[in-house]
């Protein structure tokens, strides 16, 4: 694969692309309106020609589930910053990919004008700034969840598929599901009465990441600055190097960006809302052991949408001190227990309906009696390819505006956990004592806690703080401290642009 150095990279890098873009074009012979330099028009005949980054985890499953064998497509590279992990996809796909070209640097791909579109399957905080890299080389995009680290980082690449007109798909399975669509049809139409909250559970166990006596020594075969990205490339102080970064701020947003955006985007699918919510609240920690994590791993979100809220519960804990079970939902008046912990319920006056995974749903009423079930979903990397051979933003089910919205449910509520500060039970109790699905919640979680042997009253947890937002801005209205948090410090030239 080609490694020169194409005559964007150098103002790409920078955290001056878009002026730089402007300038430099005209002088090169180029318009003003900023061309993208490498996309082309593929004919119906041709083949697809993709490069898959970042293959310690996901990007596997972008090449096992999605286009290794899918028919017009080509997987033509393969990149990530660690050369043990690039080595030992390039020999997994050896049969399979023979040709197949790699490199460390995700700008190389950006240099080429023989791939068309790159998946992205890296850590979280280079979601969004490798899609608006891409875009602004004339690339189409599929990238994982969540679309972006923090909300500002979101809306940029928004602003930065529309202006360059470019594909950009993120990976909201769920979306693809025609089944989950059929149903969420079927409660809007009223068969189960008025929907009269969504609640969304990530019951998902996460062993504890351990802690560690000293600093991380970074893999000799990992290039740390690559790696970090935007990020800050500190001394890390954690036992593990990869996948870890999920459980600490700068690069991870905890289970609720991780797992729980996939049932916060079927939430907000199912109210059908396209902004922000107006207020938020969360409440939480990092309870049940001690380790270098600074993520919640037991969490309670509120996003007061009226006149339906959304109601998140995070709980990593088994269901008691040493199961190897997940707790179960049972909600109140003992209504009957859902039988996944992940899992998104819509509750109506004369049911629910439960969306258990990526590909079904079905409904029942309040005594557990099954009414209907639905099955069935699509390809999702099949249909970012249908998008982008057709070039239509209309065939994409997970368009980049949907991915957004969705993670920045998770990061606003992340926000106001950010804020908190540890309260006894009893205060947190008076603090909510107006929202009884908060206080359900909390009651609730901590009987769980219970089970796993915490005590609120000795290790308590954080009250939020709560958060009014302008969904018009996406900006916070009573808090400029939660407004800090709604982007970072960039780390040059990893530089998500001001003005794309």
């Amino acid at each position: 694969m080609s490694t020169s150095k194409f005559t964007r990279r150098d103002f790409i890098k920078s955290s001056l692309a878009t002026a730089a873009t402007a300038s430099l074009w005209p002088a090169l012979g180029g318009c003003t309106t900023q061309p993208k330099p490498h996309a082309r028009i593929i004919g119906a005949n041709e083949d697809i020609r993709i490069a898959v980054v970042g293959m310690n985890s996901r990007g596997k499953n972008h090449i096992d589930r999605g286009y290794g064998d899918m028919k017009g497509v080509r997987v033509v590279a393969l990149c990530d910053p660690d050369t043990a992990v690039l080595d030992a996809a390039k020999e997994k796909y050896k049969d399979l990919l023979p040709d197949v070209q790699t490199c460390r640097d995700y700008r190389d791909l950006l240099d080429n004008p023989d791939i068309d579109a790159v998946s992205l399957a890296t850590p979280n905080h280079w979601h969004a700034l490798g899609a608006i890299w891409a875009v602004q080389a004339g690339k189409d995009v599929f990238v994982e969840k969540p679309a972006s680290h923090n909300v500002w980082e979101g809306r940029q690449l928004v602003n930065a598929a529309n202006k360059y007109n470019r594909i950009v798909q993120t990976g909201s399975q769920s979306r693809s599901s025609y089944a989950i669509a059929e149903s969420i049809e079927w409660v809007r139409a009223g068969n189960l009465g008025k929907i009269k909250r969504v609640r969304c559970l990530c019951y998902n166990r996460r062993e504890s990441i351990g802690k560690c006596t000293g600093p991380l020594k970074i893999p000799e075969t990992v290039d740390y600055n690559l790696w970090a990205g935007p990020a800050p490339m500190e001394t890390l102080y954690r036992l593990k190097f990869h996948y870890d970064w999920h459980w600490v701020w700068p690069t991870g947003n905890g289970d609720l960006g991780n797992q729980g955006v996939h049932q916060m985007d079927v939430a907000r699918w199912v109210l059908g809302h396209q902004e922000l919510s107006p207020a938020v609240f969360s409440l939480g920690g990092r309870l049940g052991y001690i380790d270098d994590g600074t993520t919640p791993n037991v969490q309670i979100i509120f996003h007061d949408y009226k006149p339906v809220p959304i109601i998140f519960e995070v709980r990593a804990l088994p269901q008691y001190t040493g199961s190897k079970e997940m707790d179960r939902y049972r909600g109140r008046n003992d209504r009957p227990i859902i039988n996944r912990g992940v899992n998104t319920i819509i509750e109506c006056e004369g049911g629910y309906i439960s969306i258990p995974n990526y590909v079904s749903a079905y409904a029942s009423d309040w005594q557990d009696n099954e009414i209907k079930r639905w099955e069935g979903a699509d390809n999702h990397y099949a249909n970012f390819i249908k998008a982008v051979r057709s070039q239509k933003k209309s065939d994409l089910t997970a368009e980049v505006l949907e991915g957004h919205l969705s993670a920045a449910l998770c990061h606003t509520g992340n926000v106001s956990y950010q804020l908190g500060k540890p309260q006894s039970p009893d205060e947190i109790r008076d603090a909510i004592k107006n929202n009884p699905d908060v206080t359900d919640a909390f009651n609730r979680m901590q009987e769980h806690l219970a089970a796993n042997d915490v005590n609120l009253n000795q290790t308590p947890a954080s009250l939020g703080v709560p958060l009014k937002m302008d969904p018009k801005t996406e900006r916070f209205t009573n808090n400029n401290d939660a407004n800090k948090l709604l982007t970072r410090n960039y780390r040059a030239p990893f530089v998500v642009p001001k003005n794309v």
